[in-house]
């Protein structure tokens, strides 16, 4: 540990008051065998506060996209539904998958006890096979 490159000693040893009988001293020996850097905030250059606020539209301005209906991509309202996005019916993919899991399934299901929902999913898998 001669040629450290952390810049020396680290933060002081804090350990909290109370807890169980010996703690303290365990706690102690943690924080000496893995000390903390003496720079509290690392290796990241310090810089302008960044605004993260920036770019954003308000509520009150108006529309950057006015041809373009508030509920475009939904699956209500005015314009192209939820197939405009694009995105694959993810809850039917993966019923499809948990077909092959189907045995292990019912045998869940079938259990003294199991849950009206895991009777009901095997009933759903069952309808993708």
């Amino acid at each position: 540990m001669s040629k450290r490159t952390d810049g020396g000693p680290g933060q002081p040893v804090r350990t909290p008051s109370g807890g169980a009988y010996g703690e303290r001293k365990e706690l102690d020996q943690l924080q000496q065998g893995a000390p903390l850097s003496s720079s509290p905030g690392g290796d990241a250059a310090s810089g302008p506060p960044v605004d993260p606020t920036a770019g954003l539209i308000g509520l009150g301005e108006p529309s950057q996209m006015p041809d373009v209906p508030v509920t475009s991509g939904a699956a209500a309202g005015a314009g192209p539904g939820m197939e405009a996005l694009g995105l694959p019916n993810q809850p039917d993919e993966d019923m499809r998958r948990l077909v092959q899991y189907l045995p292990v399934l019912e045998h869940m299901a079938n259990v003294p006890g199991s849950s009206k929902a895991a009777r009901n999913l095997v009933r759903a898998v069952k309808g993708q096979a």
